[in-house]
């Protein structure tokens, strides 16, 4: 399986998207700090993930999520009670 995940960063509530096969590890390495792109807005939490059979269709949907817009507001929408928490 190939995952797309959101973390929500509780230091400053804003949201990271990131993609990987083993979403147990990718997790385990944004909490640890070991992920330059997350470690200085520890401490995360997961808030949101889909899986995807293809690697490809995760990859694209990552992107897509990645690009703004439309892709990341109707998905803020649809979790929008999940980020108050």
């Amino acid at each position: 399986m190939f995952y797309v995940y959101i973390l929500r960063s509780l230091k400053d509530n804003k949201i990271y998207t990131g993609y990987t096969s083993n979403l147990k590890l990718r997790l385990s390495e944004h909490l640890e700090g070991k992920v330059k792109s997350t470690s200085f807005r520890r401490p995360l939490k997961l808030v949101y993930y889909e899986a995807y059979l293809s690697k490809k269709d995760a990859q694209d949907r990552e992107r897509y999520l990645k690009g703004g817009g439309k892709a990341k507001l109707d998905l803020k929408k649809q979790i929008e009670n999940t980020l108050k928490i």
